[in-house]
């Protein structure tokens, strides 16, 4: 959790059926903390965890010490698996208390509310496993604040235990502050562990007491103990709190509790040996893969080839716009075949572009044929494992058409993972892809730790202990029962099955689970649960909810006509209101006692992560990732002029504008219409136009349409082109230029083909790298505050302190349009006025150059 004085008008981007309201979007916050006049007495987090069901609860009293009205703001990261179920607020006695409505209801009580003036909001942002719940709340100096959140989420075990996550930052020193955890387990705790993840100060004070069933986590270092150092008055609490436990089984039958009318079944068997398998790697090599993400994702190969057995086959596949096979039939993972696919591996170089369809076409034809021709074992299990950067540029595109293709000749015994690489990637789709063939899909982050995320991914996957498994219950006895087919069993993780428990005279239900049965009494656990001072009694209940919700949500994805979609979104929203869950069709309604004050708790979808773009009438957004935020300002240059974007040793990025066809509201709009880049070393130009691509080295000069895909590689410069989107130029392999065409109707009044220009954050420039988007590669410190209504209630203005200087700045919001060419998505970002001027180095016209090629004279 995080105090901080912050600013967003909210709602998100998530509504899934109803376009949205472009008045009401989320705008993601810019944190300022000013610790000395906000005062925090308290800060108490609290889970109670009952048969793996978890329900958290975040407490903090927060005061404004200061001597001026302000924003006060309440962050807290929860898991994203989590469900939020509640949030309160108390300001100065008026409590505003939290409610689950259908969005759409929400939404439109909200927007009531903020008619009339009253502008406040949350917001929930996506990081690697955490979501983070913010609101905010303008008050008068000696103002008395009490926040408290409610989350539930149900623990997944994986590689053997269930861990419970907290993200503690309370960004200062807070005299009460507390952390429980209660864990319950009626059947017994075999183990629990508190990993040193907090920092080493901080082991001592973790304080584990545990009995056979229950086990109290606490952790409560006074003001002394929380300090960096023994004079700092800075907070040393900066992390994940996290528990691990596993349970006591009495046997593989598995274990059957019930309460409070449902019942879940666990059902987790050990001491079954590992089933072979079958395994195609499908790793994506195309040009987007270059430098870390490649580099990671060889290092993870490598670990997880060793891990194969004799007993295993595999074979890998790579792709960008060709498809390669390292062995065109599946092998034995004997040691020399390992030893060969690791020096494979090692000599992948990425370029090019994306042919995903054709990959997974090979790769499953290749456990097609070793499975007709009996090379594999019948008891086996076969997978294919993709892992993959970017949407597909080359061969079939259509992301329908590949999910088609995939499930047509995927056989029932095969399953397909999917590994999506960062944020160009469209996670939906491999999501869908890999649901619909008895796998499941993961986000990978790339950072530093990519390897590890991939080899833990991996080892989730890699034993293989049952096939098959059906969990069964006598029909007159249980209704509602969520998933009870599975196709795998992998060793350390769990089973479970909820349900609703039928009237019966009978005070016994059984379940029977692959020739095993196991059987509980109705009533017992209901006493047991009673004299428990800590657990949480109706779990059970919304343990079905969460589940039966997370499989709906699952099954709306899939779902393959507009009428099932709509059936399965209503069971979604009504189950959702009944058990107060936010989910992404429903929204946290959050009122005063007289409901003329309202916020809303939404869920928005994965953000994409870039460094600086550039797009029509030329609007800059640059991505500041130590910020966490994003900085728009526009250039209001002359048509004909060429403004530097990039002036790097041996490198330049040009663009020249164009002009719209007449004035629109007495304004001329500018845009990009000619982009250039210039690699000094080889002498090769490549000129972007609106029209054709050209790319000359002096000698030779090479001209192509928009009209057709294609890929070009001369030296140190790669040019890919996808056929009417856009063309990426990639230098040297750490180096990339994105350009998208927009084409417009050609009879349109004002407006003109024009192309936006797209560069990522992890490009590899010397330090003398200089330009209007190349000079913040050295990202400058920003600082925002004074946050504060606008003349436009939606667009609050604010102070920015950079580079030296105070601007004045406002809330507002620019397109991105890699993902919608059309529409554009949002970027929410604080607008510098005056062409950037204070944020960027000297003026703008600095930046004209009077040659496409021309590199930018030392400012």
């Amino acid at each position: 959790v995080k105090l901080m004085t912050s600013v967003y008008v909210c709602v998100s981007e998530s509504d899934i059926d109803q376009p949205l309201d472009p008045c009401a979007v989320c705008l993601p916050t810019v944190q300022a903390i000013r610790g000395d006049d906000i005062t925090v007495r308290s800060y108490k987090v609290e889970s109670r965890i009952t048969s793996r069901f978890a329900h958290t609860t975040v407490r903090s009293s927060v005061v404004n010490s200061g001597s001026k009205a302000q924003s006060i703001g309440f962050n807290v990261q929860i898991p994203k698996r989590a469900f939020i179920t509640n949030f309160t607020m108390n300001v100065n006695g008026i409590t505003f208390v939290g409610s689950v409505k259908e969005k759409t209801v929400a939404r439109n009580l909200y927007a009531q509310a903020r008619a009339r003036g009253k502008a406040a909001g949350i917001v929930r942002a996506n990081s690697q496993d955490m979501e983070t719940f913010k609101t905010e709340v303008h008050v008068p100096p000696g103002s008395n604040i009490e926040f408290e959140l409610h989350y539930q989420e149900m623990m997944h075990r994986r590689l053997g235990f269930y861990e419970h996550s907290l993200y503690l930052q309370p960004g200062r020193l807070v005299p009460q502050f507390q952390v429980d955890v209660y864990v319950f387990e009626p059947k017994g705790i075999s183990m629990v562990q508190t990993p040193n993840t907090l920092g080493v100060q901080f082991t001592e004070l973790i304080k584990v007491t545990s009995t056979k069933d229950k086990a109290h986590i606490v952790f409560k270092p006074n003001l002394q103990q929380q300090r960096k150092c023994d004079n700092c008055t800075d907070s040393a609490i900066d992390g994940i709190f996290t528990v691990k436990y596993d349970v006591t089984r009495d046997s593989n039958a598995g274990e059957l509790q019930v309460s409070d009318g449902h019942f879940v079944h666990f059902f987790a068997p050990s001491n079954l040996s590992p089933l072979p398998k079958n395994i195609v790697f499908v790793i994506d090599v195309s040009g987007s893969m270059w430098g870390v993400k490649m580099k990671q994702t060889v290092e993870a190969m490598q670990a997880i080839l060793d891990d194969l057995t004799v007993d295993d086959h595999f074979s890998i596949v790579d792709f960008n716009h060709n498809v390669r096979c390292w062995s065109e039939e599946l092998v034995p993972g004997s040691s020399i075949q390992i030893a060969d696919a690791k020096k494979y591996i090692q000599s992948i170089k990425p370029n090019g572009g994306t042919n995903i369809n054709e990959a997974l076409m090979r790769a499953v034809q290749m456990l097609v044929r070793a499975s007709n021709q009996g090379l594999i074992d019948p008891r086996s299990v076969s997978m294919v494992i993709l892992v993959s950067d970017g949407d597909p540029t080359v061969g079939e595109i259509k992301l329908s058409t590949i999910q088609k293709n995939v499930k047509r000749v995927m056989r029932e015994e095969f399953s397909l993972f999917s590994l999506g690489i960062g944020f160009d990637v469209d996670y939906d789709f491999l999501e869908r892809i890999a649901m619909e063939n008895r796998g499941m899909a993961q986000r990978i982050y790339a950072n530093h730790d990519a390897a590890e995320q991939l080899r833990t991914f991996y080892s989730q996957v890699s034993s293989p202990l049952l096939r098959r498994i059906t969990i069964q219950f006598p029909e007159d006895s249980v209704s509602d029962v969520t998933q009870n087919r599975f196709d795998k069993y992998f060793s350390g993780s769990e089973l479970v099955v909820a349900g609703k428990v039928l009237p019966s005279e009978s005070n016994t239900l059984t379940s029977f689970t692959t020739a095993s049965a196991v059987n509980t009494d109705t009533a017992e656990l209901d006493m047991e649960l009673a004299k428990q001072q800590h657990s949480f009694t109706g779990f059970a209940r919304q343990m079905w909810a969460y589940l039966t919700i997370k499989q709906l949500i699952s099954e709306r994805s899939l779902a393959a006509t507009a009428a099932k979609k709509r059936k399965i979104t209503q069971r979604i929203m009504s189950l959702a209101v009944e058990h107060q869950f936010v989910t992404p069709l429903t929204a946290l309604l959050v009122e005063s006692e007289d409901a003329k004050e309202r916020l809303l708790a939404d869920t928005p979808r994965d953000p994409k992560h870039g460094c600086c773009s550039v797009d029509n009438d030329p609007h800059f957004i640059v991505h500041l990732p130590g910020s966490n935020m994003d900085v728009c300002f526009n250039i209001d240059s002359k048509p004909g002029h060429i403004l530097n974007l990039v002036s790097d040793s041996g490198l330049v990025v040009n663009g020249q504008l164009i002009s719209s066809k007449q004035a629109h509201k007495s304004k001329v709009s500018t845009y990009f219409g000619t982009v250039s880049v210039y690699y000094q070393p080889d002498g090769i130009s490549v000129t972007v136009g609106t029209d054709s691509i050209a790319m000359t080295d002096g000698m030779n000069n090479h001209s192509f349409t928009w009209g057709a895909t294609a890929e070009i590689t001369q030296d140190g410069v790669r040019i890919s082109i996808v056929k009417d989107s856009h063309v990426t130029v990639t230098i040297n392999n750490n180096i990339q230029v994105m350009v998208l065409l927009h084409r417009v109707w050609k009879k349109h009044p004002v407006s003109v083909d024009f192309l936006g220009i797209y560069i990522p954050n992890d490009n590899q420039y010397s330090p003398l790298v200089h330009g209007l988007i190349g000079q913040f590669s050295r990202e400058p410190e920003v600082s925002v505050y004074d946050i504060h209504e606008g003349v436009d209630p939606l667009k609050k203005q604010a102070t920015m302190e950079v580079k030296g200087n105070k601007l004045q700045v406002t809330r507002g919001w620019q397109k991105d349009y890699r993902r919608d060419k059309r529409h554009g998505s949002n970027v929410y970002c604080w607008f510098i006025h005056n062409s950037g001027k204070g944020f960027i180095d000297g003026h703008y016209t600095d930046y004209i150059v009077p040659y496409l090629n021309s590199f930018l004279q030392t400012l």
